[in-house]
């Protein structure tokens, strides 16, 4: 045991504090404040952000932290210990190069920010949100700079805050590979569009019975209401405190039965990485998911690889028809998986199919790579938006409501987030591969057996929480590192088969 370590547990008990206090305020923001008090409320998150600065950053903290560093003590941890001392002197360190005062300045002008982004979406208005969108992105620029090391692009910097170790570089290569693999599939399937039809999808879908098929489809794969709820949003999301409370929303649309649907099993997979995470790391530094990317392969895994699939509907399939009987009452299953896996490009991410997916996300990085290089202005960012979804998906948005206004992502300043997506619907692939060879999942599936999967999850992923990155996860469960090739060879050999090519 190290004498070191228990002293410096104060400083992490603090520190969870505060955030919690934010978590918490910002949960409120997104779901039931009301709209006119986060003028006088970010003034509170603001005081928060400071107190919390503070108890990471200060002598005592950065004392104790160099001298559990030195590899006497190291010897002295376990490994969820020198996990946790790693993480939060890299922590630290980064966080120390902001100034405390615009670190207290930025947390209140993003409280500020959502809720602009909020009403400039509904109102198609994206002149009133970009003062303030320009006011998030020279503070990050300016961040970024301040935690810049040699030989690190701008935009590696913003990367590094969600995926340790995956920069430009390597993102390049990423999207490089599944724009060379993916456009000639994409292309081949638009002159079959008429063999799946997906009609039936859009019509009228009373809302409270929506919400009763999503509940059942949230505790179907595991969500543990007992330490965890679900709520409404603008945009679906997860926050977690704990491992026993985490919190989900969803948003519902009358018209489209899937959105909610696959929502709810998305955020619902995220979840179950954070009600998964060991009692002993909760509530420190590493009591949470690993990275973006690791947290959006389980979340893109239980809503594609899992939720899309044959076999994850063959046993409750007739529940969906019972509680929609007029809309769905003959439509039969096979009818059903074709078209929840229709593929055909689209404007809005979160309702793009599985393969022309990554293709919203490759745009979003693109753009973000030119604001980070100072290649395009706040001004020019729509036109800019619109020309890339043209270029890459034949499409172009008919109001900004359904272009660059649809992410809440840039009012929160997460600037280097959305290659995540695409990294963890990679990642989903190569685990499904992975999966399939230990236990035999579709059968698992067909016979309700959910559990099998998710244990064999936590004991390989969740239970780490942020102990191991995402290579270090993927090499121990499946012996290799990222490898892109299970997912190309996963979409292509999904939509071969759907659309008969």
């Amino acid at each position: 045991m190290s004498e070191l370590f228990e002293q410096l547990k104060p400083h992490l008990e603090r520190a969870y504090a505060f955030q919690t206090a934010l978590r918490a305020i910002s949960w409120d923001n997104s779901t039931l404040a009301p709209r006119e008090a986060i003028e006088n409320t970010s003034k509170a998150i603001g005081i928060l952000s400071g107190e919390e600065y503070k108890a990471q950053v200060n002598d005592e903290v950065k004392g104790l932290l160099k001298e559990l560093e030195a590899p006497g003590e190291q010897e002295k941890l376990n490994d969820s210990e020198r996990a946790l001392v790693r993480k939060m002197g890299k922590g630290l360190r980064k966080l120390e190069k902001i100034p405390a005062e615009e670190y207290q300045a930025y947390s209140e002008l993003l409280a500020k920010s959502y809720p602009v982004w909020e009403q400039a979406k509904n109102n198609n208005d994206y002149a009133s949100f970009a003062p303030v969108l320009q006011e998030v992105i020279s503070s990050q620029k300016r961040f970024r700079r301040y935690q810049q090391e040699e030989g690190q692009t701008l935009y590696d910097v913003a990367l590094d805050e969600y995926e340790e170790g995956f920069t430009v570089e390597i993102l390049d290569d990423f999207f490089g590979k599944l724009r060379t693999a993916l456009v000639p599939l994409i292309k081949q399937i638009r002159e079959k569009q008429e063999l799946v039809q997906d009609g039936f999808l859009n019509q009228n879908y009373p809302i409270e019975k929506q919400k009763e098929l999503c509940r059942f489809l949230a505790e179907y794969i595991g969500f543990d209401f007992n330490r965890g709820v679900m709520a409404e949003s603008e945009h679906p999301f997860t926050t977690n405190f704990h491992n026993h409370d985490v919190r989900i929303t969803n948003h519902f649309h009358e018209d489209r039965l899937d959105f909610a649907c696959f929502s709810v099993i998305h955020e619902g997979g995220h979840a179950l990485y954070e009600q998964g995470i060991d009692d002993g790391i909760t509530m420190t530094p590493i009591g949470e998911g690993t990275s973006m990317g690791m947290h959006e392969s389980q979340s893109r895994f239980y809503e594609n690889n899992l939720g899309r699939s044959r076999a994850f509907w063959m046993p409750i399939y007739h529940k969906v028809q019972e509680l929609f009987p007029e809309q769905l009452g003959g439509v039969g299953l096979e009818e059903f998986y074709r078209a929840i896996n229709k593929s055909a490009p689209s404007l809005i991410r979160t309702e793009a199919d599985e393969l022309t997916y990554p293709f919203h996300v490759m745009i979003r990085y693109e753009i973000e790579k030119m604001i980070f290089q100072g290649e395009v202005s706040v001004e020019e960012l729509p036109a800019v938006w619109n020309r890339k979804y043209q270029e890459y998906l034949g499409v172009s948005p008919d109001s900004d409501t359904n272009g660059i206004l649809q992410d809440m992502h840039w009012s929160g300043g997460s600037f280097g987030y959305f290659p995540s997506y695409a990294l963890g619907s990679a990642i989903a692939a190569q685990i499904c591969h992975h999966i399939k060879q230990v236990m035999p999942l579709e059968e698992y599936l067909e016979a309700k057996n959910l559990a099998a999967v998710r244990e064999y999850l936590k004991e390989h992923i969740h239970k780490y929480g942020g102990a191991r990155n995402t290579q270090e996860l993927l090499l121990a469960m499946t012996g290799e590192a990222f490898n892109p090739d299970y997912y190309i060879a996963y979409l292509t050999e999904k939509y071969t088969e759907l659309y008969q090519l």
